[in-house]
């Protein structure tokens, strides 16, 4: 039976309970939200894998991360997507160069078919908000100014019951230099 999975950056703790402190005043302001109840997160990818499969994709993902290097990654200003009406905090200019990076290494790689990729890094706080909710929104939170390294990825299973996806595993970066190619000669 396929389940979906996502593979996801975690911010710092304090920086999740935050997010989760600012969903909740939200939630006071606007009622109920899509994406209320998530924890906060940078979405690379997500896919659908049997049990068998999704031992195979960790075993890409470990491959991956053991040539990644820690970044630091300064999150400085809200953003919205008003067509679909998301309200999310945005990193700076090289924290998205980096963070593109390290989603594109994900995206190229990993073998899965029907993957869902995600190209735009972002920390969202809601979703789908009715437009009068988005306004509400933008002007509740108007600065902000967060760091942390980006040194791991997350593989997280969605829980049909309840709606929600879940850590079941963290992939640490290891910095190490990828093996060079060996070209062999013929004399």
């Amino acid at each position: 039976m396929e389940k979906t999975y996502s593979l996801v950056i975690h911010p710092s703790e304090s920086i999740l309970a935050l997010v989760k402190s600012m969903k909740e005043q939200l939630a006071v302001e606007v009622g109920w939200f899509n994406s209320k109840n998530s924890v906060g997160h940078i979405t690379i990818c997500e896919f659908k894998a049997t049990e068998k499969g999704i031992e195979n994709i960790k075993n890409q993902i470990l491959k991956i991360c053991d040539a990644l290097s820690p970044v630091e990654v300064y999150l400085n200003e809200f953003g919205s997507f008003p067509k679909n009406g998301t309200f999310f905090i945005a990193p700076d200019n090289d924290s998205k160069k980096s963070l593109k990076h390290i989603m594109k290494r994900f995206h190229k790689s990993l073998i899965i078919t029907n993957m869902l990729k995600s190209d735009n890094p972002h920390l969202t706080i809601a979703r789908r908000l009715k437009p009068e909710n988005l306004v509400k929104t933008n002007l509740m939170f108007t600065t902000i100014d967060l760091n942390f390294i980006c040194n791991s990825v997350v593989l997280r299973e969605f829980d049909e019951n309840v709606k929600q996806f879940f850590v079941i595993d963290t992939f640490e970066f290891k910095g190490n230099p990828e093996p060079e190619s060996i070209q062999g000669t013929l004399f």
